[in-house]
C-alpha cells in the first residue's frame, strides 16, 4: 500500500484496508524503513492514521480544499503500484460525489490518473501540490482502466483530526434504518418527486425514537441541509457534531412537519458495535505474481477437514487460467509453507512470494495440503 506524511513528527495517512489485521507495520521513506504504530483507524471511511517510531523529522504534505476541485482539473496520483516503488501518474478529475456502494459514506472524487493495486492510501494532488484526496479504489479486476476513486480531503481530514485527538471517531447518530424513496412511493405519498430518506424502522431509545420519528416518515431535511437521496442522510448525520440540537423536516401523512432532537454518537450505539467486527474482517486476497486468490484458514476448515488444530495457512479460492500453478494446485488446497517458511495469513504469502520474485529466484517450494488432506511438497518453476 501507499501513504503520505502530514506532520513532521512522522504521522502517516493510509487506507484502513491497507493495514487491517496487520501484526507489524513498516513505512518506507526513500531508502529508509521505519516501524510504525496505529494511532487510530476508521473502517467506515477506510482511513487509518499511523505514527512512525523515530525521532527523524519529515517534510509533510498539506491538505487542500477538495470542495474547490472541479471536473476537468488536473490531478496527480503518487503511490506504490504493484510494489514497484514511488510512481507518479497524472490525469484529470473525471467526476465528483461518486457513490459506488463501497463504504457507508461514499463521496468519491473520480479520476483517470492511473490508480492500480498498491496505490491504496496514496495522495491525489492538485497542481498546487495540495492533497485533495486519498486514493482508495479501482473499478474492475486487475489493472487501471482510467476509473479510480479517492476519498475527498475535506471529509477525510475531519475523521483524521478525530483519530489523532481521540484515537477513534465521534460521528453523529440518528438511529433510523432507511430506504430509498422510489417513484411509486413518491406518487402514493403525494411528493412532487422522489426525494428524501424513507424511515423503514426506528431504533429503540435512539435520538430519533425519543424525538417521535416514526416508521413511514420521509426525512426531507436535516439540520438545514436538503436530503435529495437516501444515501445523503448518513453522510450528513455522520458529519454533524455529537450532542448538537438539530431540526428535521419530515413528510408524514402528506404534510410537512418539524421535529427537534439531540444527536447521539454512532460509535456508542448497539448498531455500530454489531457491525464493527463484520467490516474489519478481510476476505480474500489476490496474489498478483502467482495469479491466485487466497483466504485465511478458519476453524470451519480445520474441523470439517479433520486437520490438526494448530494448522496455519491459506486456502486457495481461485486460480487464473494463465497462472503458473494451474494444473499443479486446485481450489481448496491449503498452502502451509513457502521455501519452508510457515504461512500464518494471506499477507505472509504475499510478502514472501513478492520477495522471491524480487530476488529473481527460479523455483518456489510449496508445502501444501491437497483435497485428499495429504501433506505434499511441490517445486514450481517460476518466470
Amino acid at each position: 500500500g501507499s501513504g503520505f506524511i502530514i506532520k513532521e513528527s512522522g504521522i502517516v495517512i493510509t487506507n484502513n484496508h491497507v493495514i487491517a489485521n496487520a501484526e507489524d507495520i513498516l513505512v518506507r521513506v526513500g531508502d529508509k524503513e521505519y516501524k510504525a504504530k496505529l494511532i487510530g483507524a476508521d473502517p467506515y471511511m477506510d482511513v487509518a492514521v499511523l505514527q512512525m517510531e523515530t525521532k527523524d523529522k519529515f517534510k509533510p504534505v498539506e491538505f487542500g480544499d477538495s470542495d474547490l476541485a472541479r471536473v476537468g482539473d488536473w490531478a496527480v496520483a503518487i503511490g506504490n503500484p504493484f510494489g514497484l516503488g514511488g510512481t507518479v501518474t497524472a490525469g484529470i478529475i473525471s467526476a465528483r460525489n461518486r457513490d459506488i456502494n463501497l463504504t457507508r459514506y461514499d463521496d468519491f472524487i473520480q479520476t483517470d490518473a492511473s490508480i492500480n493495486q498498491g496505490n491504496s492510501g496514496g495522495p491525489l494532488f492538485n497542481l498546487k501540490g495540495e492533497v485533495i484526496g486519498i486514493n482508495t479504489a479501482i473499478l474492475g479486476q486487475g489493472g487501471s482502466i482510467g476509473i479510480g476513486f479517492a476519498i475527498p480531503a475535506n471529509a477525510a481530514s475531519n475523521v483524521i483530526d478525530q483519530l489523532i485527538e481521540f484515537g477513534e471517531t465521534k460521528r453523529g447518530w440518528l438511529g433510523v434504518r432507511i430506504q430509498e424513496v422510489t417513484k411509486e412511493i413518491a406518487e402514493v405519498e403525494k411528493l412532487k418527486k422522489p426525494q428524501g430518506a424513507l424511515v423503514a424502522s426506528v431504533g429503540e431509545k435512539s435520538p430519533a425514537d425519543k424525538a417521535g420519528v416514526k416508521a413511514g416518515d420521509i426525512i426531507l431535511e436535516f439540520d438545514g441541509k436538503k436530503i435529495d437521496t437516501m444515501r445523503k442522510l448518513p453522510k450528513v448525520v455522520a458529519n454533524t457534531k455529537v450532542g448538537k440540537s438539530v431540526e428535521l423536516k419530515i413528510w408524514r401523512n402528506k404534510k410537512l412537519i418539524t421535529k427537534k432532537l439531540t444527536l447521539g454518537r454512532l460509535e456508542s450505539s448497539e448498531e455500530f458495535k454489531e457491525k464493527k467486527t463484520k467490516i474489519i474482517k478481510k476476505k480474500e486476497e489476490i496474489i498478483e505474481s502467482l495469479k491466485i486468490s487466497v483466504r485465511d484458514i478458519n476453524d470451519k476448515d480445520i474441523s470439517s477437514r479433520n486437520l490438526n488444530k494448530k494448522t496455519t495457512g491459506v486456502v486457495i479460492t481461485n486460480i487464473e487460467k494463465n497462472s503458473q500453478l494451474i494444473n499443479l494446485l486446485e481450489v481448496n488446497d491449503i498452502i502451509l509453507e513457502v521455501q519452508k517458511t510457515s504461512i500464518k495469513k494471506t499477507s505472509d504469502l504475499k510478502n514472501i512470494v513478492d520477495g522471491i520474485f524480487k530476488k529473481g529466484e527460479k523455483t518456489l517450494l510449496l508445502t501444501i495440503i491437497n483435497k485428499n488432506n495429504r501433506r505434499r511438497y511441490l517445486g514450481v518453476k517460476i518466470n
